[in-house]
C-alpha cells in the first residue's frame, strides 16, 4: 500500500513536471519571440551574427530544431514554426538596414536632393565601361615591355577585379563582362601595332586568355573553396559526389552569353583568325554529333571548315574557360554561340592522325610529327607532360626536340597550359645531379646544346613578357644564375656541333644565360634612376638580390590559398624550397659588385702584368687588330694599355667568361679614351666594339653599364653627328620633329625645337655616340635579334636620361637604317619631352582627365571616357600616317621615368579638385557659368541630378587613384594616405570661396570625390581583403589615417579646408569602408573606432557610427551595444 501511495504521488510530481516544462518552454519561447521582435535588441544580436557567426549559426540551427521538434509551438496560439524562422529572417533584414551605408546606389541617393547648373553635355562619354577604367589602365600599362614584373599579373588582376566589384556594387556577372569587354579592348589596340623591339600580340592574347582566364578562375574557385569549407564544418553536412556549383560560377556563364553582343570587339587578329574559326567548327561539330578529337583540328584545312563556320574572339575565350574546367561543352547550345548549320560536316575527314593525338597515341617522333608539335599548341597538360617526360628520359636528339617544342606554339599560344609550359622550361633549366655522377666539372656542362636551345627559345621579348606575367621571372632567374656561374667559369677547350653545322662553345651558352638574366632584372636602365632615393625604389625592385628574395619568399610561404591551386599543377612540377643566395655564385657576385661600383665611380686599380691587365691587352689587339698603324700608348685616369694593329700579337682567348667581363670595363676605357684623343677614329671604335661583342656576346651588358656611367658623368666632350667623324641625323630630323609634335598634339604640350644653333651638326655625349655606332653596324636579321633585343631598350632608357634631343637624334639615325621601325621609334622619341619637363608631366596629367571626363575640349567629338583616355593606342596603321596618341596612352609610356613621384601625386590631388568643379560647371568659364545664373531660364539649363554629378566624379577619382596606384604603387599610396591627403585637408585652399558661392555643392563633391579617390587607392594598393602580401602592410597606414580623422573630429586638429568638404569626405570614406570593405574595419585599433564613432554621433550620423562599431570584430561589440541602448534604435 504504501508502495502504491508513493507511485500515485510520483505519477501526480511527474504530471507537475511536465505541466511546469511546457510552460517553462513556452514562456521561454515567448521571451525569445519578443527578443526577436524588439527592435533594439535585435540590432544587438546582429552583432553577433556579424562578428561571431558560428555562434549565431549554432543558435539559428537551434532555433530551427526547435520549430520542427517542439509540441509547444505546434500547440501554441501565438507562434507558429512558420513565424518563429520568419523572424529569424526577419531579424537578418532589421539588421542589414541598420548597416546601411552611404555605398553605391545609397551613396548615389543620398546626393540626389537637389541639381546642379551643367549643360546637356555634362553626361557626354559616361557609359557602364568606364566603371572598369582602372582595367584597361593596368592591361595597358603591363604591355610596356621596358618593365618586368618579378610579380604575377594574375595576382594583381585578382585583388584589382575584386576592388572594382566591392567599390562599384555590381553583380558578378557585371565585373566579369567588364573584365573580358577590358582585355578585348587591349587585343584591338595591339591587332596592327608598329613594329618594334616591344612585346606585340602574342602578349596581349597571354593577357586576355591565360592571364586574365587564370584570373576569373581563381575568383571562382575561391568562393566554391569557401563553400565546400563551410558545408565540411556544418554539422549537417551531406556529401556529395559533385561540388556544387557556386554563384560566381553561374555568373561567369551568364557574362560569357552577353558577351556576344559586342560584336566589334570580337573580331580575332588575323594571326589567330585560324584557331578562332577552328573553336567554332569544334563546337559545330559537337553539337552535330561528330565525335573527333583534337587532332582532328590539327589536321584540318580552311578548305575543310563547314561552310559560315567563322569564328571570332569569343569562341577562343570560351574554348579557355572550358580548358580550365570554368565550363562544361553546355556551352556549344547557347543560342547564337554556332553560325553554322548543324547539318555541315567537312567534306573530308583525316584518315591518319598527325601531331600531338599521334604522340598521346604513341607514335614516335618523327619530322613531319615535330614540326606540327612546334607549330600547334598542346591542348591539355597531359600533352605537355609527355613532352616533358621525353626531355628528362629521352636521347640527347629526342631532349633536344623536346626542348624546341617546348619553346614553340605551346609557349606563345598554348593559353590553357602556358602557365605549365613555362614551370616546365624553369624546371628543366635546373637539372639535378645524378646519382651516380662523379665528374670533376659541374653536371651541367653536358646539358650545353639542351641549354642553348631553351634559352634561345625564351629571348624573344614576347616570351620574357610572358614570364613576367606569370609571375615567373624570380623562379627564371634563380634557374639561370647556376648556369652563369658554371658556362661563366669554364675555359672555352670543348664545343658540340649542332644541327644546324653551327659550333656551340660555353662561351656562347654563357652569353645567352647571362644576357636572359639580365633582362629579367631590366638592369639596362640608367644608372641615376638606380640610385634615386625617391619613390618608387628603383634599386630595391632591380636588383638579383631582389629576385632572390621574392623567389625564395615565394616557395618558402604556401599559403592554404597556394594548396588549393596545387590540383592544377602537374605532379613532374616540384621545386626545392631552399633557399638561392647570392653567396652561392661567387663569379657572378663579384660581377655584380663591379658593376654596381663601375656606376658609382671612375675606374681604378688596373695592375701591370696581372691577369686582368693581360686580357686587357690582348682584347684590345682582337679589337684593333685590323688598324695600319704602329702601336701607340693609350692612357686613360683609370687603366694604361696598348692599342696595337700587330696581328701576330693576336691570340684568341681562351679564358672563362668571367675574366674577360672582369677586363671588359678597363678595355672599354681605354678604347673610349682613345677616340676623344683622336687616336682611334668613330669608325674604328666602332667596328672594335662590335668584334668584342661578337666575340663574347655577354660583354654587351659591360659595354651598356659602363657607357650608361659614363654618360651620367657628364666628363667626356660631345660628339659631332655631322656624316663626316659620326652618323648624322640630318636627312630626316625636321621629319621627326613634325611627327613628334603630330603625336603630341592633344596633349597641348609645347616640342622643343631640335634644330638648335642654326646650322651647327647636332650633338650627342660621346658613349652614347659610340653606343649608337655599335647598334648600327648590327644588321636587322635573325642572328643579330637577341643582341639587338638586349641593348635597344637599354640605349633607349640611356637617351631617354639624356638632355634634348639626343633622343629624337638617335631615332633618326636609326629611323634611316631600319623604315620600317620609324613609327616606334618616333613615338619613344616624343616621350623624351616629358622626361625632362615636369610642367609638361603636368599637362599631361591635365590631357588624361580633360579626356577622359569630355571637358574642356575644343573638339566637339570628344565625349570622354576610355576612347578619349586610350583612344586606339599607337600607330600609323590606322588613319594612313602618325596620328595624335591620346594623353592616357602616352603617360603609360613615360611615367616610369618620373622621378618625383610624390609631385606627381600631388598634381593627381589638385586636378581632381578642379575637375570636380568643372563637372560642376560642365567645363564652362566661371564667368559664364555667373552669367547662366542670372539670366530668366539659367536654372533650367540642362539641369541635371547629384547622381549624375557623382557618376562623372566617380570617374574622375577611379582615374586619379589609377594614376596614383600605377606609377608608384602601394609606396605611393601609402604617402598619399599618410602625409598628401591630411596635409590638403589641413592646408588652406584659395578655391575655397568659389565652393561657398555655389552653396556648398563643389565642395562638398570634392570631399566625396577624395573619399573615393582615397578608398580606390588603397583598395588597388593593399586589396579588399587579406590574402595578398601588400595588405599586411594596411593595418598600420590605415590606422594612422583613421586616427587623422578621429583626431579631427575631436578638434585636436585644425583644418584648413571647406567644412562641407571635410564632412563629405568623412562620411564617403567611413560610409565606403563600411559597405565595401569591412575587413579593413577589423584590422583598426579599437580605441580608434571607438573616437570615430563618438565624432560621427556628434554630426547625427548615428547610423553610420552604429555600422562602423558593429563590424569592428568581437571587441567593438559592446561598444556598438552600448550606442544601440543609449540611441534607442
Amino acid at each position: 500500500m504504501e508502495i502504491d501511495g508513493q507511485d500515485c504521488f510520483s505519477e501526480k510530481r511527474s504530471e507537475i513536471s511536465e505541466g511546469l516544462h511546457k510552460a517553462n518552454t513556452s514562456m521561454a519561447i515567448e521571451i525569445i519571440v519578443e527578443f526577436l521582435k524588439n527592435k533594439v535588441i535585435a540590432r544587438i544580436l546582429f552583432l553577433a551574427r556579424r562578428n561571431v557567426p558560428s555562434h549565431w549559426l549554432g543558435f539559428t540551427q537551434h532555433l530551427q530544431l526547435l520549430a520542427v521538434n517542439s509540441s509547444v509551438i505546434r500547440s501554441s496560439k501565438h507562434i507558429t514554426p512558420d513565424s518563429l524562422l520568419q523572424l529569424t529572417s526577419e531579424t537578418r533584414r532589421v539588421m542589414s538596414r541598420a548597416c546601411k551605408t552611404i555605398s553605391q546606389k545609397d551613396f548615389h541617393a543620398v546626393l540626389c536632393t537637389g541639381t546642379l547648373v551643367s549643360s546637356p553635355c555634362q553626361s557626354h562619354g559616361i557609359s557602364n565601361s568606364s566603371l572598369w577604367l582602372p582595367i584597361d589602365l593596368f592591361l595597358e600599362d603591363v604591355m610596356d615591355g621596358s618593365q618586368v614584373a618579378a610579380t604575377s599579373a594574375v595576382e594583381t588582376l585578382i585583388s584589382l577585379v575584386k576592388a572594382l566589384q566591392a567599390v562599384n556594387g555590381t553583380t558578378w556577372h557585371a565585373t566579369f563582362l567588364g573584365l573580358w569587354i577590358a582585355a578585348l579592348r587591349l587585343v584591338q589596340r595591339e591587332r596592327d601595332p608598329s613594329e618594334g623591339p616591344v612585346p606585340r600580340l602574342d602578349t596581349c592574347l597571354c593577357m586576355l586568355l591565360s592571364i586574365t582566364t587564370l584570373a576569373v578562375t581563381n575568383i571562382v574557385e575561391e568562393e566554391e573553396s569557401e563553400l565546400l569549407e563551410e558545408t565540411e564544418r556544418s554539422p549537417t553536412n551531406q556529401r556529395t559526389e559533385k561540388q556544387a556549383m557556386g554563384q560566381r560560377r553561374k555568373e561567369l556563364i551568364t557574362s560569357l552569353q552577353l558577351l556576344g553582343d559586342y560584336e566589334g570587339l570580337l573580331t580575332p587578329p588575323q594571326s589567330v583568325s585560324s584557331a578562332a574559326n577552328q573553336a567554332a567548327a569544334k563546337a559545330m561539330m559537337f553539337i552535330s554529333g561528330l565525335t573527333v578529337g583534337n587532332g582532328y583540328y590539327e589536321c584540318v584545312s580552311v578548305n575543310d571548315m563547314p561552310v559560315n563556320c567563322n569564328g571570332n574572339m569569343r569562341h577562343l575565350i570560351v574554348e579557355a574557360c572550358i580548358a580550365r574546367t570554368l565550363l562544361d561543352t553546355s556551352a556549344y547550345f547557347w543560342p547564337g554561340y554556332v553560325s553554322a548549320c548543324t547539318n555541315q560536316a567537312p567534306r573530308n575527314m583525316p584518315t591518319q592522325l598527325a601531331g600531338w593525338s599521334s604522340l598521346m597515341k604513341g607514335s614516335s617522333l618523327t619530322p613531319s610529327m615535330v614540326n606540327a608539335l612546334i607549330a600547334t599548341p598542346a591542348s591539355s597538360l597531359a600533352e605537355i607532360e609527355k613532352i616533358y617526360e621525353i626531355a628528362v628520359n629521352g636521347s640527347d636528339d629526342e631532349k633536344i626536340t623536346a626542348a624546341n617544342i617546348l619553346c614553340g606554339a605551346s609557349l606563345n599560344r598554348g593559353w590553357s597550359i602556358q602557365e605549365h609550359t613555362c614551370l616546365f622550361i624553369i624546371k628543366l633549366l635546373a637539372p639535378p645531379v645524378p646519382a651516380d655522377y662523379s665528374g670533376s666539372d659541374s653536371h651541367l656542362i653536358s646539358y650545353a646544346p639542351f641549354f642553348n636551345v631553351l634559352l634561345v627559345g625564351i629571348s624573344s621579348i614576347d616570351c620574357v613578357q610572358i614570364f613576367s606575367l606569370h609571375g615567373l621571372v624570380p623562379l627564371l632567374a634563380g634557374a639561370l644564375m647556376p648556369i652563369c656561374e658554371v658556362f661563366g667559369s669554364s675555359v672555352p677547350n670543348i664545343s658540340w656541333t649542332l644541327t644546324t653545322g653551327e659550333e656551340l662553345s660555353c662561351h656562347a651558352v654563357f652569353s645567352n644565360a647571362f644576357t636572359l638574366l639580365l633582362r629579367s632584372w631590366r638592369f639596362d636602365h640608367p644608372p641615376l634612376e638606380n640610385m634615386m632615393g625617391d619613390l618608387p625604389t628603383m634599386a630595391s625592385q632591380r636588383s638579383l638580390e631582389y629576385l632572390l628574395l621574392v623567389r625564395n619568399s615565394r616557395l618558402a610561404s604556401r599559403t592554404t590559398r597556394d594548396r588549393l591551386k596545387s590540383k592544377r599543377i602537374s605532379k613532374f612540377l616540384n621545386f626545392s624550397v631552399e633557399p638561392v643566395i647570392m653567396e652561392s655564385f661567387p663569379k657572378l657576385k663579384l660581377w655584380y659588385q663591379q658593376h654596381l661600383k663601375c656606376i658609382c665611380s671612375t675606374l681604378s686599380g688596373l695592375v701591370l702584368g696581372t691577369p686582368v691587365h693581360q686580357i686587357v691587352d690582348a682584347l684590345l689587339n682582337m679589337m684593333f687588330r685590323k688598324i695600319n698603324r704602329s702601336s701607340q700608348p693609350t692612357t686613360s685616369g683609370s687603366s694604361t694599355s696598348s692599342v696595337s694593329g700587330n696581328d701576330e700579337t693576336y691570340i684568341r682567348l681562351k679564358v672563362p667568361a668571367w675574366d674577360i667581363l672582369e677586363a671588359t670595363p678597363f678595355v672599354l676605357d681605354a678604347a673610349l679614351t682613345a677616340c676623344a684623343h683622336g687616336r682611334l677614329s668613330p669608325r674604328e671604335l666602332a667596328t672594335g666594339l662590335k668584334d668584342l661583342a661578337d666575340y663574347l656576346p655577354a660583354t654587351l651588358a659591360t659595354i651598356v653599364s659602363y657607357f650608361s656611367a659614363e654618360v651620367t658623368r657628364g666628363i667626356w666632350k660631345p660628339a659631332y653627328m655631322n656624316g663626316t667623324d659620326w652618323p648624322s641625323p640630318a636627312a630626316n630630323l625636321s621629319t621627326v620633329e613634325q611627327q613628334i609634335k603630330k603625336i603630341l598634339a592633344t596633349t597641348g604640350v609645347d616640342v622643343p625645337s631640335l634644330l638648335v644653333g642654326g646650322s651647327a651638326p647636332a650633338t650627342l655625349p660621346l658613349p652614347l655616340a659610340a653606343l649608337i655606332s655599335l647598334t648600327i653596324t648590327y644588321k636587322l636579321d635573325k642572328a643579330s635579334e637577341r643582341a639587338l633585343t638586349f641593348i635597344g631598350p637599354a640605349l633607349n632608357s640611356l637617351a631617354n636620361g639624356c638632355p634634348w634631343p639626343c633622343m629624337p637624334i638617335i631615332a633618326s639615325l636609326w629611323a634611316q637604317k631600319v623604315k620600317r621601325w620609324s613609327d616606334f621609334l618616333v613615338f619613344s622619341a616624343s616621350q623624351t619631352v616629358f622626361h625632362h619637363n615636369s610642367d609638361a608631366v603636368v599637362q599631361l596629367l591635365k590631357a588624361c582627365f580633360t579626356s577622359t571626363l569630355g571637358l574642356g575640349s575644343s573638339n566637339i567629338n570628344c565625349n570622354g571616357g576610355l576612347g578619349g583616355l586610350l583612344g586606339h593606342g599607337f600607330g600609323s596603321h590606322y588613319v594612313g600616317g602618325i596620328s595624335p596618341v591620346a594623353p592616357g596612352f602616352l603617360f603609360l609610356r613615360v611615367h616610369r621615368s618620373v622621378r618625383d613621384v610624390i609631385l606627381l601625386a600631388e598634381e593627381i590631388v589638385s586636378l581632381l579638385m578642379l575637375s570636380v568643379r568643372e563637372i560642376a560647371n560642365c567645363g564652362l568659364p566661371r564667368e559664364k557659368v555667373d552669367k547662366l545664373r542670372k539670366t530668366k531660364y539659367g536654372m533650367r539649363y540642362g539641369q541635371v541630378s547629384f547622381a549624375a554629378a557623382m557618376s562623372r566624379i566617380k570617374l574622375a577619382a577611379s582615374l586619379g587613384a589609377s594614376l596614383v596606384w600605377i606609377s608608384g604603387g602601394p609606396t605611393l599610396v601609402q604617402s598619399v594616405i599618410k602625409e598628401i591627403l591630411p596635409s590638403w585637408f589641413i592646408s588652406a585652399h584659395g578655391s575655397e570661396q568659389e565652393g561657398r558661392e555655389s552653396g556648398g555643392m563643389v565642395a562638398m563633391l570634392g570631399g566625396y570625390a577624395l573619399a573615393y579617390f582615397a578608398v580606390l587607392c588603397g583598395a588597388f594598393a593593399w586589396g579588399v581583403d587579406s590574402l595578398s602580401p601588400a595588405s599586411k602592410r594596411r593595418p598600420m597606414i590605415l590606422g594612422a589615417h583613421l586616427d587623422f580623422l578621429a583626431s579631427a573630429l575631436d578638434g585636436k586638429i585644425s583644418l584648413g579646408c571647406d567644412w562641407a568638404t571635410w564632412r563629405a569626405y568623412v562620411l564617403g570614406f567611413v560610409s565606403l569602408m563600411v559597405g565595401c570593405m569591412r575587413k579593413w574595419v577589423l584590422e583598426v585599433d579599437l580605441d580608434v573606432l571607438k573616437r570615430l564613432s563618438k565624432g560621427l554621433r556628434q554630426w547625427n550620423e548615428e547610423e553610420l557610427a552604429v555600422a562602423l562599431l558593429g563590424i569592428g570584430g568581437v571587441g567593438s561589440m559592446g561598444a556598438a551595444a552600448e550606442l544601440i541602448v543609449e540611441s534607442e534604435f
